[in-house]
């Protein structure tokens, strides 16, 4: 099997340790993404849901790079800082998504990083 490393400058560099996304066996692995404005490099400030749609303008950007789109997303995971910012970052979700989402779980972010309330992962078919 071929796997594609995507990456764009459009969407916030990924750490070394990891892509922005992999492309392979028709589908599109997104990796957690941050709500980070890839113009400044900085963290979108203000409430849950202003950094859920910046992290989901990044992804979607990550995936245009890859040939493929948000409307083709399968499956993705919603990982916030505080268990009640969830059901906010569920506000924002719906305007995305508003028919036919993604499956999604949520869980909980394993580190801090000051002003990160949220994190979203995604798989799309390519």
């Amino acid at each position: 099997m071929s796997r594609t490393i995507i990456a764009t400058p459009n969407a916030p560099a990924a750490p070394p340790a990891y892509s922005q996304a992999v492309k392979a066996a028709g589908l599109i692995f997104v990796s957690g993404t941050a709500p980070i404005d890839p113009i400044t490099g900085k963290i979108v400030e203000g409430p849950v849901q202003a950094q859920v749609a910046q992290c989901l303008r990044n992804i979607s950007a990550i995936l245009e790079a890859a040939g493929s789109s948000l409307q083709k997303a399968v499956s993705a995971t919603l990982i916030v800082a505080e268990d009640d910012d969830f059901p906010l970052a569920s506000e924002e979700w719906v305007k995305w998504f508003p028919t036919d989402p993604p499956a999604r779980q949520g869980a909980k972010l394993p580190v801090r990083i000051p002003g990160l309330k949220v994190s979203i992962a995604m798989i799309a078919e390519a």
